[in-house]
């Protein structure tokens, strides 16, 4: 029967083995795909509101505003005569996104959204943006 020897280098170095791995995991969970993190989606805003001016917004484009309450919204013009919004919230994490014309930018993991439909266009995250009611009215876009 042979004893193994243990020696305060092999502990340690054991031990500094072990603490690496547990680090390592814990970095790479926070950058894991959708697992359930972001933020809850909020409650629906308050109907009738005014979010944006239609004419601040070019046709195929977005903005970033906020609802009445504070939600973060982007508001998007597909044709001249309507508008979508959907809230800034990234579904990756829960980052604010940023609108960049046609597309929503996540700056925290690099997705991108569709601004005219909330759709994912690259990950990490894999669900669309939430949509938000809005109508245009006299040409104000409101909540609805």
């Amino acid at each position: 029967m042979t004893a193994e020897l243990h020696t305060r280098r092999n502990i340690l170095t054991t031990g500094a083995a072990v603490a690496g791995v547990a680090v390592g995991t814990v970095a790479l969970a926070a950058c894991g795909s959708d697992s359930g993190t972001a933020a809850a989606p909020a409650a629906a805003p308050a109907a009738g509101a005014t979010v944006a001016t239609l004419a601040d917004i070019p046709v195929g484009e977005s903005m970033s505003t906020k609802t009445a309450d504070g939600q973060e919204i982007v508001v998007s013009r597909p044709t001249e005569t309507t508008a979508a919004a959907f809230s800034a919230i990234c579904t990756h994490q829960g980052c604010t996104v940023k609108a960049a014309g046609a597309v929503l930018n996540c700056p925290c993991h690099g997705s991108e959204f569709d601004a005219l439909t909330g759709a994912v266009k690259k990950g990490p995250a894999t669900s669309p943006l939430p949509s938000v009611t809005v109508k245009v009215a006299d040409g104000k876009v409101v909540t609805a």
